[in-house]
């Protein structure tokens, strides 16, 4: 994981590789942190895709940390 908080915004939709990006992390390891209650995601009706907003991202990183 990065050491400097991720620029994010709080309110914006991050998917699932953005945000493995943005916290410097494998989309894997990403969803295993899904799967262990770490972090939650939402799912956009229309495509059916995942998506995190910014302040879960900042909440995981703020977490780690």
């Amino acid at each position: 994981m990065v050491q400097e908080e991720p620029k994010v915004s709080a309110k914006a939709r991050y998917s699932v590789v953005e945000a493995a990006s943005l916290l410097g992390v494998h989309r894997s390891t990403l969803l295993r942190y899904v799967k262990s209650g770490k972090l939650h995601f939402n799912v956009r009706t229309a495509t059916s895709r995942r998506y995190f907003t910014g302040a879960e991202i900042l909440r995981l990183w703020r977490a780690s940390y």
